[in-house]
């Protein structure tokens, strides 16, 4: 559009206060408009004085436009300084326009661009603010407007509770009775939000424990409980899950933003977790350990025997989903945990952390607890349990481990109540089967005990490596559970001997292998200054764990525990620069596991081998250089066998070897710094040697060709002459 400025924007205005004018049309006009400001081709003073006519006129349409246009075009220019005198003029208009219901609209878009705007660009003041306050609070019905209004509204709300709060203070029970009119009844997803962060920043203004805020707790209650637990009825996008994500958690900060909301929200949550409905548990259970953090332990103490009572059934009762056979090894009973028990485990967690020693007799001195454990006997047989059992098994363990976890001296608590009698009923097992555990004996042993042993040993470990706790070791090494632990590690240890070896003669059930299997691992990687097993037995567990990667790869369930058992040993032996166990590593594992590349076993498949190799090789740098040197060596030798003698047996295994060179070496050398000068030159020869070597099929060199040359490109900054030379 040609012409002067001035002509430019008197044209702009017109189009824009036009009914005649597109939604298009109108957003193009306040851009134009905008860009004239930004640029001080026109002043903020010049285009009020030139739209005074439409800002005042009677005409109801042509004023809202106005009204709505300066609103717009001060939202435009948030980072544009204005000095006091406009930014006051500017919001004693805008406040004053609040009450004319007919521009209504445009009074809200001016008062909110500025309340927002920012130190060093010029903003309202605190007597400023409080005037609109004042003047929102007297004249404006709220629930009465339109969805894009009222999100308005809510928003300039918003504004003056985060910015202006020492404005406001002063209204003090008006603020907070305004507050509940305005937000009373609400439906709209986007204004609720609003709505919740409003409560909650309400209650930073009056966090005394009389005040205004106590006067309207009830009501301010009473409006926010029904929206509990979140849930849509009409979604109307694909992101439903995220929206109601997001509300419940703005939901669950109000609720717990002053300790004024506990009397009626606890009973609340706790009736909630009565529901039939699994999301309303989860819910329940969610905002009762944050609101238990808020609120303190002064005031959830009264509660602790309700949150027990209600915890049991949400973990005893609640169904897991189960694995099948073919499954990883996830806990050694086959359960995925369900939503509901990860949450009722992070609130008893909270629980036993804040009342420790009155919220942990509870649970040591629960009679249902008592009564399970002593039931054992009468459910050795694994074969032999239900579903509601091994949940129930589940559950306690869960449960005493999270007790375990929360301090040294819960820990001793239940070491002392429970860990003897578990090994106790373990080495009667093993006495009863005259020290060989066989698939026809299983009745003779007692799984119960030992998945809960297990899952104690494994919760200790996880108490000494906890960051908060490591700090502090010497002090947890002279605790009554460490010493209970060092005086039974060697009876452990022989049941879980004796276990592994019953698997590798028999098909015994999954779970007393998993069990076993992750009961040395959690042995083998104790830091030493707390339980330290012998040197003798260290190396025991890290043959008998090298054995089964060896022979019985035939049995995956137990191939793969004792696989991850041994990559698990090597990080830690690693990470806790433990010498002496390292130096016992790396003879057994190292030395073993590394020969597998060139053994010429072939009743391994080598799909295996590599996997062992890499999963525990990847574990520590100078394990994985071992990996490539051998690997190197024996593509090396493979390939001037085939050529020389053409030997089939070696031409079908090659293949694999190079493609897991390139697939998993060269990108692990990608992540390490990059290949160094003898692999790039390996990586050369290992091209000359495939293009004159015509036992291999054609598809198999030109998959490691591709494959091999996009990963040197990745793992170096390899040399264009010398990719000139491969190609």
């Amino acid at each position: 559009m040609g012409g002067t400025p001035t002509i430019q924007y008197v044209i702009h205005i017109e189009s824009y206060v036009s009914s005649s004018s597109s939604e298009a049309q109108q957003a193009a006009s306040v851009d134009a408009i905008a860009v004239l400001l930004k640029n001080d081709l026109l002043s903020l003073e010049t285009l009020v004085r030139e739209m005074e006519m439409y800002l005042t006129t009677t005409d109801n349409i042509i004023r809202s436009r106005g009204i709505l246009l300066l609103g717009e075009l001060l939202m435009r220019l948030m980072s544009k300084p204005l000095n006091d005198t406009a930014i006051s003029s500017l919001i004693e208009f805008f406040t004053e326009r609040l009450a004319d219901w007919k521009a209504l609209h445009g009074a809200l878009v001016g008062c909110l661009a500025l309340l927002r705007r920012n130190t060093g660009t010029g903003m309202i003041n605190r007597s400023q603010a409080k005037a609109v306050a004042e003047s929102y609070l007297k004249t404006l019905q709220v629930q009465s407007l339109g969805q894009q209004d009222r999100k308005l509204c809510l928003q300039i709300l918003e504004c003056l509770l985060d910015r202006y709060r020492d404005a406001l203070f002063a209204l003090g029970d008006d603020l907070v009775y305004g507050i509940c009119e305005a937000i009373d009844g609400e439906k709209d997803p986007q204004c609720l939000m609003l709505i919740f962060h409003i409560v909650e920043l309400l209650a930073q203004l009056f966090p005394e424990a009389s005040g205004p805020l106590e006067n309207f707790a009830g009501d301010l209650f009473e409006i926010l409980e029904c929206y509990f637990p979140i849930h849509f009825t009409h979604p109307k996008s694909d992101d439903v899950d995220m929206k109601r994500g997001e509300l419940s958690r703005a939901l669950m900060l109000a609720f717990a933003s002053t300790p004024l909301y506990e009397p009626s929200v606890i009973p609340l949550l706790l009736d909630k977790l009565s529901s039939s409905l699994p999301s309303a548990k989860v819910e329940s259970l969610k905002y009762l350990s944050y609101c238990t953090l808020k609120y303190g332990e002064g005031r959830m103490e009264k509660y602790t025997k309700s949150l027990w009572s209600a915890l049991k059934d949400a973990l005893f009762t609640c169904p897991q989903s189960t694995l099948s056979e073919d499954s990883d090894p996830i806990d050694g009973l086959g359960f995925h945990e369900s939503e509901i028990m990860t949450q009722a485990l992070e609130l008893l967690q909270v629980l036993v952390r804040q009342h420790n020693d009155s919220f942990l007799s509870l649970i040591l001195g629960d009679g249902d607890i008592s009564t399970f454990l002593n039931s054992f006997s009468q459910f050795d047989d694994f074969n032999s349990l239900s579903t509601q059992y091994k949940q129930r098994l589940h559950a306690v363990g869960h449960v005493l481990s999270v007790c375990i976890k929360a301090s040294g001296s819960s820990c001793n608590k239940v070491f002392e109540s429970f860990f003897p009698r578990l090994v106790d009923a373990l080495r009667l097992s093993v006495e009863n089967s005259h020290g060989i555990v066989h698939s026809a004996l299983d009745a003779n042993f007692n799984f119960g005990a030992l998945y809960l042993c297990v899952e104690l040993l494994a919760a200790c470990r996880q108490l000494v490596v906890s960051s908060d706790e490591v700090a502090s070791a010497h002090d947890l090494a002279c605790d009554s559970w460490c010493q209970i632990l060092r005086s039974f590690c060697t009876s452990l240890c022989n049941v879980f001997f004796c276990l592994i070896r019953a698997s590798c003669v028999e098909s015994t059930w999954n779970a007393y292998v998993y069990a076993a299997v992750k009961g040395l691992e959690i042995l083998a990687t104790f830091p030493g200054s707390f339980i330290s097993v012998s040197k003798l037995m260290y190396e025991n567990i890290l043959l008998t764990l090298t054995s089964i990667i060896e022979s019985d790869f035939n049995k995956k369930f137990l191939w793969k525990a004792a696989l991850k058992a041994l990559a698990e040993s090597s990080l830690f032996v690693n990470k806790y620069h433990e010498d002496e166990k390292a130096a016992s590593f790396n003879s057994i594992v190292k030395r073993k596991i590394v020969s597998l590349i060139s053994s010429d076993d072939l009743n391994m498949p080598q799909s295996l081998k590599l996997e062992a190799i890499f999963d525990i090789g990847l574990t520590g740098k100078s394990f994985m250089y071992s990996v490539v040197s051998e690997l190197e060596k024996t593509i090396s030798a493979n390939l001037s066998e085939i050529l020389v003698h053409g030997d089939r047996r070696l031409a079908g295994l090659t293949p694999g070897l190079l493609e897991c060179y390139s697939n998993k070496v060269l990108p692990w050398f990608h992540g390490n710094g990059g290949a160094d000068e003898v692999s790039l030159s390996f990586a050369i020869n290992i091209f000359t040697k495939m293009e004159n070597n015509s036992s291999l099929s054609l598809e198999a060199k030109g998959k490691v060709f591709c494959s091999m040359s996009r990963n040197i490109w990745l793992s170096s900054d390899f040399p264009i002459s010398s990719m000139r030379n491969v190609l």
